[in-house]
């Protein structure tokens, strides 16, 4: 958790964040870093399969979101542009997501899993 507190302007502000392991790992992805530090490398077939599975359930928990915004999304989760258009073409191939063209940008909606 990370607790924010201070003013802005006259208003006091107390902000706490709560982060899970996902959130922490993408902080650490965005940070530089130091000659002193090393990053552990981390199982690449593990790491994809997590973003596959975050990418769906950005759109699962979305239900639809046109291909800019859901671009970003995923920009922001995978941590580079390339991995999230990699997985934005994945989402595309899947059976679990439908496709359909708009006026100005084509339109991702995750298809209900059936029981």
């Amino acid at each position: 958790m990370i607790r924010i507190r201070g003013q802005v302007g006259e208003w006091p502000v107390d902000l706490s964040i709560e982060m899970d392991d996902q959130d922490w790992a993408q902080l650490a992805k965005q940070l530089p870093l130091t000659a002193n530090v090393q990053a552990a490398p981390a199982p690449i077939a593990e790491d994809a399969d997590s973003l596959w599975l975050g990418a769906q359930q950005v759109l699962r928990d979305a239900g639809s979101m046109d291909g800019p915004q859901l671009l970003a999304e995923l920009e922001a989760l995978a941590g580079s542009a390339v991995a999230g258009k990699r997985l934005l073409v994945r989402l595309r191939h899947s059976t679990q997501v439908k496709v359909r063209s708009d006026t100005d940008a084509p339109i991702y909606s995750w298809i209900a899993e059936s029981s």
